[in-house]
């Protein structure tokens, strides 16, 4: 009788190991798709349509880095002009990837600008 109980318990002990098992090769293969979570990651300048707004013609170099901060780029050949660039990736996929390019005169002072987007 005592024989007899224990080979049952270890039969019960044994399906249920298989079933455990079975369950958890289930749920791996469901997760095929599983993805880890991708940190944005934010490149360059941040500036938005109104920062842009508060652009003017005429406006100084100090007024214009006010506005938009510190430009990512500044020609060494070329003073006038300055280039913001503001990248924004998640994984590899770019969600923003613009250039927004300030050009000033001979006194200094703003004269034009152009945004570039380039997603």
């Amino acid at each position: 009788n005592c024989l007899t109980s224990s080979i049952i318990d270890h039969s019960m002990k044994k399906n249920k190991a298989i079933l455990l098992s079975m369950v958890f090769m289930f749920i791996i293969s469901s997760c095929s798709t599983f993805s880890f979570y991708r940190v944005p990651v934010t490149q360059g300048n941040l500036y938005d349509e109104e920062d842009l707004n508060k652009l003017e013609i005429g406006q100084t170099k100090e007024q214009v880095k006010f506005i938009l901060g510190t430009p990512m780029i500044k020609d060494a050949f070329n003073s006038s002009r300055w280039d913001y660039v503001s990248l924004i990736t998640v994984g590899e996929d770019k969600i923003v990837d613009k250039k927004l390019i300030v050009l000033f005169n001979d006194n200094n002072l703003l004269e034009s600008w152009e945004l570039v987007d380039q997603s």
